[in-house]
């Protein structure tokens, strides 16, 4: 992958690589862009233990942005401005031929530091964009500063009509690919009685709807168990209610697993109970898989990019733990119709095959590094 005679060369900007949904997108894009010829470097603030983060492809450089003690000032607006030099002169350094960044500031920093250089620059919205930039005054910001980036990439429709329409005109909608761990023959034996969930056990996951949901329906269906996998600051809450509702032995969570894939095919039925997702991975995961899925509808509107409702999953309101039990009652009371769902939710594989989505990522980048 030539350009001017040396290889093209792309720089990721985030936070981290602590496990979740963007920073496993950005892994997955570094890996791609590296085996295709593309010189690759990972730039984040800050870096974590090596078993809390993503590990990153061999050959592709990392490099840290953050402070250091040394740097720190006791002023937030010096450190601000620190900050912005030390990334710019990263910039400087490594001579990307562009960057991509992701999640509220890390895109405003993306954009600054990247003024006056040859270095062309692409901000993404890969989760909620009401979260990432709430207030008047992150919203005014991103409006304005957006405008400055060469490319901006948005993942939903739904996020489009966050900003302003100069930015909206200006956006393209550009899907995650799918883990190639889920590109496999749908699972068409006996399902094993079992709902399962993945994700972390924090407030926004809303695994309690869950828990009461199946404790509604648990002397209907004696048979069935739900499994949460994934971990978080609310597990010893959702166990200790898990007890009180009285079905403890029939609720598993056996934390953070490698074999996602494997552990959930045989499954019953697939839950996403979110208040709010940018385009859940694990909602991706799930319908590929061929699981009969039942997801909430977030504002984002992540759920009904992937879920036409009734046809390949059921999508029911964000919160609403009556919908959820009807929802659950239907497919657990008819088993071809939920059969029916999971097949139409295994054609997502190709749809979201990485070649295929890793190639519009790779043509919008070089169409924008062309310019």
């Amino acid at each position: 992958m030539k350009k001017n005679g040396g290889t093209k060369h792309i720089c990721f900007y985030i936070g981290s690589l602590h496990k979740g949904g963007a920073e496993r997108v950005f892994v997955n894009l570094a890996e791609y862009f590296q085996k295709i010829g593309y010189r690759v470097t990972m730039v984040t603030q800050y870096q974590f233990p090596e078993e809390e983060e993503y590990a990153l492809p061999a050959g592709v450089k990392r490099v840290l942005s953050d402070l250091t003690e040394e740097e720190l000032s006791n002023s937030r607006a010096v450190n601000l401005y620190r900050r912005i030099q030390k990334l710019h002169r990263i910039w400087k350094r490594e001579k990307p031929n562009l960057v991509l960044s992701c999640i509220g500031k890390n895109n405003f920093m993306t954009v600054v530091t990247t003024m006056l250089t040859h270095t062309r620059s692409v901000v993404s919205v890969v989760g909620e964009a009401r979260e990432e930039y709430p207030g008047r005054l992150m919203r005014m910001l991103a409006n304005h500063l957006f405008l400055f980036a060469d490319g901006i990439i948005l993942q939903t429709e739904r996020s489009r009509s966050f900003f302003h329409k100069r930015v909206g005109r200006r956006a393209v909608i550009l899907p995650n690919s799918l883990n190639p761990d889920f590109i496999k023959a749908r699972y068409e034996g006996e399902r094993d009685r079992r709902i399962v969930s993945v994700g972390r056990m924090d407030a926004n996951k809303n695994h309690e709807m869950m828990l009461r949901a199946f404790a509604a329906l648990a002397d209907r269906y004696p048979d069935h168990t739900l499994t949460i996998y994934g971990d978080g600051e609310l597990r010893g809450y959702l166990e200790e209610l898990a007890g009180q509702l009285g079905i403890a032995d029939r609720v598993a969570m056996p934390g953070v697993i490698p074999d996602v894939a494997e552990q959930i095919e045989k499954a019953s039925l697939f839950l996403l109970t979110s208040y709010s997702e940018g385009v859940s991975n694990a909602l991706i995961e799930a319908l590929a898989t061929g699981l009969p899925v039942i997801a909430t509808d977030v504002p984002s509107g992540g759920t009904v990019e992937l879920i036409v409702d009734e046809v390949n999953g059921l999508i029911i309101p964000a919160g609403d733990e009556k919908a959820l039990e009807r929802a659950m009652d239907r497919l657990l009371g008819d088993a071809d119709y939920a059969d029916r769902l999971g097949r139409e939710a295994s054609k997502i594989q190709k749809r979201l095959a990485p070649e295929r989505v890793n190639g519009l990522w790779r043509e919008y980048f070089e169409k924008i590094m062309a310019k």
